[in-house]
């Protein structure tokens, strides 16, 4: 079985069988048990990503399953490993360029909504032993995001004090992985009920902004006036120039989303004074990917899943990211 979107919006996907899927030389067919959901996924479908995408597309970049059969060529799987597909297919190793970035599941070519997918050697990852495939579906573009603004562009140190908005997918593996390396998280919420539910998993600190908006001005009461090492950007222009105010002398903001918009005027003053680094992140190599799940492997680390979905389910598993209620990951599981 396969969703697509043959026009844009979630009344729009269909659900159908999918083609007969047979491994071509270099490639691995994979039943796929389960998908998690990005708000870059709600974007696809919705035609708000890219609204001149060729249709009809397989959407979601993110997915775990079984390897069942390998084409010619293949040497590094065979039937019965667990795997997870890498966000860009493209983007095995160095640095990021115009060709690496092709080819993103869900987006440039077919995605993961589907039970069974045929990938590029190369295009796969073993998921951790201890993870399930529910939990192993959440890696490709959240955690390996997180990862990278952690660990490659701010080269995060215990002791160093990481700011975290919201309680999405990308936001909580980033509390995860900072508290992994010895930092202190602070954390901002519309959401008490979600604070407290952070402070869980060892949120150091958390502001709700909706009753304080001025939350860059906490972050800096909270370090002393120095501000803090690492912004986990998610909100884009509505929020871009707070982080700037809020990150430390040659800091760093990590942007990586734009859920409250993308165009904001952003006083470039602090950026040059404070020497501050402003760093996209757009996902990760498939190099980095490999490492992270040695450090989670390590650490037995657990994703946090919000929701698991059935199959048939999907526009309402896409419909509750839509609401934005979620805490972590939504996931939808092929049920085998």
């Amino acid at each position: 079985m396969q969703w697509q979107i043959p026009a844009f919006g979630i009344d729009s996907m269909v659900l159908s069988d999918n083609p007969s899927v047979e491994p071509g030389p270099g490639q691995v067919h994979v039943h796929v048990h389960a998908i998690s959901l990005n708000y870059r996924d709600l974007m696809v479908v919705l035609g708000r990503y890219n609204p001149r995408m060729a249709l009809p597309r397989i959407p979601c970049s993110d997915g775990a399953g079984e390897v069942i059969a390998v084409g010619a060529g293949v040497t590094q799987w065979k039937p019965g490993d667990r795997v997870a597909g890498i966000f860009m297919q493209n983007w095995i190793d160095g640095r990021p360029s115009v060709a690496k970035s092709k080819g993103a599941l869900g987006g440039d070519i077919d995605g993961m909504l589907a039970t069974e997918v045929a990938l590029a050697e190369r295009g796969l990852v073993r998921i951790p032993d201890h993870l399930s495939y529910e939990e192993g579906a959440t890696l490709p573009c959240a955690a390996v995001t997180a990862w990278n603004a952690l660990f490659t562009v701010a080269d995060t140190q215990p002791g160093d004090a990481v700011l975290i908005q919201g309680t999405g997918g990308v936001s909580i593996f980033a509390l995860q992985f900072a508290k992994m390396a010895g930092a202190r998280v602070l954390g901002i919420s519309s959401s008490d009920e979600k604070l407290e539910r952070a402070k869980s998993l060892g949120l150091d600190e958390g502001l709700n902004y909706r009753t304080n908006p001025d939350w860059e001005k906490w972050a800096l009461e909270q370090t002393g006036g120095e501000g803090v090492a690492l912004v986990v950007e998610v909100g884009g222009g509505g929020t871009l120039a707070r982080a700037v105010r809020a990150v430390r002398h040659g800091g760093t903001v990590a942007q990586i989303g734009v859920l409250s918009g993308a165009n904001d005027a952003v006083d470039i003053r602090p950026v040059l004074s404070k020497q501050i680094k402003i760093h996209g992140v757009y996902v990760g190599s498939r190099a980095h990917f490999l490492t992270m799940n040695k450090a989670i492997a390590l650490a037995a680390l657990k994703p946090v899943i919000d929701t698991v979905f059935p199959f048939g389910e999907a526009p309402a598993a896409l419909r509750h990211m839509e609401s934005a209620t979620h805490f972590g990951k939504i996931v939808i599981s092929s049920g085998s």
